[in-house]
């Protein structure tokens, strides 16, 4: 979903399990249809606070209608809801079985307290049970919070997106792969079908093939900048 993926968030690195804010204990619990008339506008309302560029409710709909089970949030004692993260999976270009990770928020009070990293653990735990290949998700280049909570679970910088978002700001698509040579799976153009395995290694190298092969032999480099993620 280009130029939309969101992340609002601010833990710290090597934070330790989410503690309570003051005398409240929050509670995570996976969204369900049965839970729309409740949460889906406190889901805007918390994400959208944070937007660079608005959502429609259709696209709120689209994830949580199919991937409603990728969908975790934290609720305080009385079910308000103080942080939310909005997953997908599905075939990418017919190869990996790639997660997608398009909405993360937590409340401006509660950050700092590792809610976000659980819940992201909660998506990629859950996206494993499902048997996915990788994990990807693009986040504002000058976002350190967001890039310190992702590339401390693993999630490598595998490509820069020039203005990427709508207000003109860049972007860093990161990638977490989850299962061994999945970097070098073939993916294909979106108007091309996957080749025959008698066309199979027939020399084509798409962006995307190339780009994974790229972010696989810089992985020292890439691991080299997770304690020094602005680049200073």
């Amino acid at each position: 979903m280009s130029g939309n993926s969101k992340h609002a968030v601010n833990d710290t690195p090597n934070e330790q399990p989410p503690v309570a804010k003051g005398h409240v204990e929050l509670r995570y619990v996976p969204y369900g249809a049965e839970k729309e008339s409740t949460y889906l506008p406190a889901i805007r309302q918390l994400i959208s606070k944070d937007l660079s560029e608005p959502y429609s409710i259709y696209v709120y709909r689209y994830f949580l209608y199919q991937w409603g089970e990728l969908c975790f949030m934290a609720l305080d004692e009385q079910d308000s809801l103080i942080g939310v993260i909005v997953c997908k999976l599905e075939p990418h270009r017919g190869g990996p079985m790639r997660g997608y990770i398009a909405m993360l928020a937590t409340r401006s009070e509660y950050r700092g307290q590792g809610i976000a990293t659980k819940l992201v653990r909660m998506a990629i735990d859950r996206m494993i049970e499902m048997d996915a290949d990788e994990i990807a998700l693009e986040t504002e280049v000058d976002n350190t919070p967001s890039l310190r909570i992702y590339e401390n679970l693993g999630f490598l910088r595998t490509k820069r997106l020039h203005r990427y978002y709508l207000n003109g700001n860049t972007a860093f698509r990161l990638i977490l792969y989850l299962k061994p040579g999945i970097p070098y799976k073939p993916t294909f153009p979106p108007d091309y079908p996957p080749l025959s395995p008698s066309e199979q290694g027939q020399g084509l190298m798409d962006e995307d093939l190339i780009a994974r092969q790229a972010a696989l032999m810089r992985i020292e480099d890439v691991r080299g900048e997770t304690h020094d993620v602005t680049g200073s």
